[in-house]
């Protein structure tokens, strides 16, 4: 609660001013602010980007963002304009306890190059509680014997808040009888006590209140009070008296229940029953100390009755009476000082936070795949947390602050041998045993476009007979690329050229999609017996990466061209009649005529034999003509009975199974008187 007046017009306006250190570069990286607790939402804590040496129109582009492990909502960034202000509501005491150092510890991440940033924001303390005793009242019974300077332990008032703003001072309403004693700051474990200074009288005031009212250092300054019902009684006069004002011991965390803490010895210089003393907490101890301890009423033994963890607190301080059964009974006082030793029971926690979903394997070396911190809740060597990477791959983890480490790329990726990666970070406490704690990572290698595509072979030999169909399939090309995705999605295209006087696209075509190759028109051996060319592939990836394959095309002939009769000397033409004078004085052998053809074919196709046609009526020719070569010769001497024109007609034909229309020859003899024979050849 503020105070009214100045006072609080002081502190509202101490709420509303930010004491920003400047941010400055330390050896570890860190920019720091400090902002009060308590500030309003939208405090300004400091320009977080101008600090970083950012510019403001990259900070949405780069993906700007802030994270804060398990305190996230306290502190936000405005984009717009690069300010770090509050978010909510910041409690120093909820945030750190009373720790001396409380800060906030952010990371700034920013992408396109990656870059991590580590901010501390200290959290100021301002004087926003007041000082609180265990109970706003207590109550005191005291004999009227009591001597002159006695004391009476008196619980102190705790303070949440540190340093000056929990530094406390005491006052003592103003009375006759009693004054306050406190210790100095060396002697804190000693309690307040109240110092008779005048004797008691019961029968003159058999009950005295007092206020004690204790005020902190803030500005404005608080203060809390409790008030001291003191009860004067009769007789028993000397109280118990411990034989130590303070008691310290040492307890291992997660002792088990009964475990001796220690035995407190009080004496009575009394007798009988007002020297019998019975031992307790003090009236006033926390509801804490006494589900975690017990007291033996009798034997002053202070045994475990709860549980024990150092990590919530690390010092027990007991205030404990000693009570006698006189009449009035009358109390002694000691304070046992319990330090709880710290034993290795928490293991290490990894909080894993992935900067990407996948990394190109193009990407250089030191590139931040995740960021991972560690913690540890014990102590000393118990706190101390190493982390380590299992299997051996291409990743490392770099410490970049205290309990803080980056994964980072440390050597080559190729998406083409390994597409992912299953990693496992271990983080191990250096205790006896040690604790270790395990995190998985996948990471996951994007393709880039660094594979060409490529055909099984540099080079395909096809063959297609001519006369083939138009637009009929010739043979399919196919290039396998080992990129992924678009990188990997092959497109076929022809490598143009000029084939004579014509385009290659206007004889053949390749599918893009399928890379079936098709000609576009019947092929003609006699035309174009080979076509070469080239057909390309490319991939889809950016920029595209190709490959090209070359197509021997060989056109394979077919008996498509009859054989043609030359001309033969005289003939009006080719297959035109020849006549031919022959004497019949002519022996047998004797060489007339000679029949030419070739065949616009080739190879078997154009293998040319000749055969002489029987004559009408199966008369017995008296000429021959040569398979091969076409002569036609006499068979014999010709005779008076032999007719003076002969007609002979040649079969020309090719040797292919599918057999053309032969070509013929018609041979004439030439009239009588003249005596010799004509040939003549006809188609």
């Amino acid at each position: 609660m503020l105070a009214s007046g100045s006072g609080g017009q002081e502190v509202k306006r101490l709420l509303l001013s930010v004491m920003l250190l400047a941010a400055s570069e330390a050896e570890s990286g860190q920019v720091h602010y400090s902002v009060p607790e308590e500030a309003k939402h939208g405090t300004f804590v400091g320009r977080i980007a101008q600090d970083l040496g950012l510019e403001l129109e990259e900070l949405v582009p780069r993906f700007f963002r802030v994270a804060s492990k398990g305190r996230g909502d306290l502190l936000e960034v405005n984009l717009q304009n690069g300010i770090l202000f509050v978010n909510s509501r910041i409690d120093r005491e909820e945030l750190c306890g009373r720790s001396a150092e409380c800060s906030i510890h952010l990371e700034v991440i920013v992408d396109r190059p990656l870059q991590v940033f580590h901010v501390q924001v200290e959290v100021k303390d301002i004087n926003d509680n007041p000082p609180m005793f265990p109970a706003t009242q207590k109550n005191l019974f005291i004999s009227e014997t009591r001597a002159l300077d006695s004391h009476f332990s008196l619980e102190g008032a705790y303070d949440a808040d540190i340093g000056a703003n929990a530094l406390l001072t005491y006052k003592l309403s103003p009375n006759e009888y009693f004054s306050l004693e406190v210790p100095t700051n060396e002697e804190q474990v000693k309690p307040l006590e109240l110092v008779l200074k005048k004797s008691l009288d019961r029968e003159v005031a058999s009950k005295l209140l007092l206020v004690l009212k204790a005020t902190d250092g803030g500005k404005p300054e608080l203060t809390g009070t409790t008030e001291l019902h003191i009860t004067v009684l009769d007789a028993n006069d000397n109280a118990p008296v411990f034989d130590k004002a303070v008691h310290r011991v040492k307890l291992l965390e997660n002792s088990r229940n009964g475990t001796l803490v220690i035995r407190l010895n009080a004496s009575d210089l009394d007798e009988g029953s007002n020297s019998h003393i019975l031992y307790s907490f003090a009236t006033d101890v926390s509801s804490n100390t006494e589900a975690s301890f017990h007291i033996d009423s009798d034997s002053g033994e202070i045994k475990v009755n709860g549980k024990i963890d150092f990590e919530e607190t690390k010092l027990w301080k007991l205030q404990i009476e000693a009570v006698d059964k006189g009449n009035p009974p009358m109390f002694g006082h000691c304070t046992v000082l319990i330090e709880v030793l710290d034993i290795n029971d928490n293991a290490p926690e990894l909080l894993v936070t992935s900067l990407s979903l996948s990394v190109p394997e193009d990407a250089p070396l030191g590139t931040v795949i995740a960021l991972i911190s560690v913690t540890d809740r014990d102590a000393g060597g118990n706190g101390q947390v190493t982390c380590s990477l299992t299997p051996h791959v291409p990743f490392k983890l770099v410490s970049t602050f205290k309990n803080y480490y980056s994964l980072v790329l440390d050597s080559a990726l190729d998406r083409e041998s390994v597409a992912d990666y299953a990693l496992v970070v271990t983080a191990r406490d250096g205790g006896s045993p040690s604790l270790s704690a395990t995190a998985s990572v996948s990471v996951e290698v994007a393709d880039v476009n660094d594979n060409a595509p490529t055909f099984a072979q540099a080079e395909y030999t096809v063959f297609v007979k001519e006369n083939n169909p138009p637009g009929c399939h010739i043979f399919t090309v196919s290039a396998r690329d080992a990129d992924a995705q678009e990188n990997a999605l092959v497109s076929y295209s022809l490598v143009e050229r000029r084939v004579g006087e014509r385009a290659l696209s206007s004889y053949v075509s390749v599918h893009a999609e399928s890379g079936k190759v098709y000609a576009l028109q019947p092929l003609d051996h006699e035309e174009l017996e080979l076509l070469q060319f080239q057909v390309s592939a490319r991939d889809a990836g950016v920029p595209p990466l190709g490959s090209n394959v070359t197509l021997q095309v060989f056109v394979l002939d077919e008996n498509d061209n009859a054989p043609a009769l030359l001309p033969l000397p005289g003939a009006g033409g080719a297959g035109g009649a020849v006549s031919e004078l022959v004497w019949r004085s002519v022996g047998a052998g004797h060489v007339v005529a000679k029949v030419r053809a070739v065949d616009a074919d080739s190879g078997y196709n154009a293998w040319l034999s000749y055969e002489l046609q029987p004559a009408a009526g199966g008369a017995r020719s008296p000429f021959r003509v040569a398979l091969y070569t076409g002569e036609i010769s006499t068979t014999r001497s010709l005779d008076e009975a032999d007719s003076p024109r002969q007609r002979l007609l040649v079969l020309v034909r090719d040797h292919a199974a599918r057999r053309p229309r032969p070509r013929r020859g018609c041979w004439r003899a030439p009239p009588a008187r003249r005596r010799r024979w004509w040939m003549s050849t006809c188609t």
